[in-house]
């Protein structure tokens, strides 16, 4: 198999990868075969992921823009993935140029593509890192460099958490990472349910088996399961839903509109909650 020149050395591009799988939903070009076969065989049993990826992206939009117009300039990206156009920082820096963000993944190659990407870009950071250790995330110079922690910051972990499993603890990582925010911080977060899908659970499971299948299990929580993750915040009108139906009005983008169309844009839930 031929290495592209924009994957790094070292990587095995045999083995499939979230954010490749992901990046391949969004009509991206930095994944490998091996990745759109893991992608098509999840989409045998759940064709409309590809929707539910673009309502995923166009919640975080919507969500990065709010966050701007709360006076909140300063982004924490944990599971960014790989860098497509209408990211974080393009977002918030069109409605701030003095907004910082700082990415964070543990995916090798959707690191080396955001250094590439953000080359020169003083105002925008990368830090190779797991959700799983947010001491790790949070010490890393990076974050030092780019925020003041003693500041409001907007914590994102967007389609990101159903990949940590309950061993993991993955309520106590939030935690960690809430305790580190300043009052007046935002969790902006999304996450993969059965609830809301338009299709059988058990049609929906094997879906999720395909991503057990490449040792990347996908959990898929519940509305009140996720609603906990936002403890210790106040949730942001009109709470924790499906992504179109948070905070729609006024919007111009496109796939915001074109989202509520198909059903599939209904899965999973959004919100945006507000450390007191």
């Amino acid at each position: 198999m031929e290495r592209p020149a924009w994957a790094p050395p070292g990587i095995d591009i045999s083995v499939p990868s979230v954010s490749r799988i992901y990046d391949y939903y969004l009509g991206g070009s930095h994944n490998f075969e091996v990745d759109r076969q893991a992608a098509r065989r999840a989409m045998e049993f759940l064709p409309g992921l590809p929707k539910i990826m673009q309502a995923n992206r166009a919640f975080m939009r919507r969500a990065v823009r709010y966050a701007v117009a709360q006076g909140v300039t300063q982004f924490l990206d944990i599971g960014s993935g790989i860098p497509t156009f209408g990211n974080v920082h393009e977002i918030a820096q069109a409605a701030c140029p003095e907004a910082r963000v700082v990415y964070v993944d543990h995916d090798p190659v959707a690191v080396a593509h955001s250094r590439a990407v953000l080359a020169g870009d003083d105002r925008t950071g990368i830090v190779a890192a797991d959700l799983r250790k947010p001491r790790d995330v949070l010490a890393a110079p990076e974050v030092s460099q780019l925020l003041d922690l003693d500041r409001p910051v907007a914590l994102l972990l967007v389609a990101v958490l159903h990949f940590l499993e309950d061993a993991d603890d993955p309520y106590a990582a939030v935690a960690e990472l809430r305790e580190a925010l300043a009052p007046g911080s935002l969790l902006v977060l999304t996450h993969a349910s059965y609830e809301g899908i338009p299709i059988s659970q058990e049609v929906a499971g094997g879906m999720v088996g395909v991503y057990r299948d490449i040792r990347n299990p996908l959990v898929m929580r519940s509305g009140e399961q996720i609603t906990r993750f936002f403890d210790g915040f106040e949730l942001v009108d009109p709470g924790v839903v499906s992504m179109p139906l948070w905070q729609p009005e006024g919007t111009e983008d496109p796939e915001d509109s074109e989202a509520p169309e198909d059903p599939y844009a209904f899965s999973g839930f959004g919100g945006v909650g507000r450390k007191a």
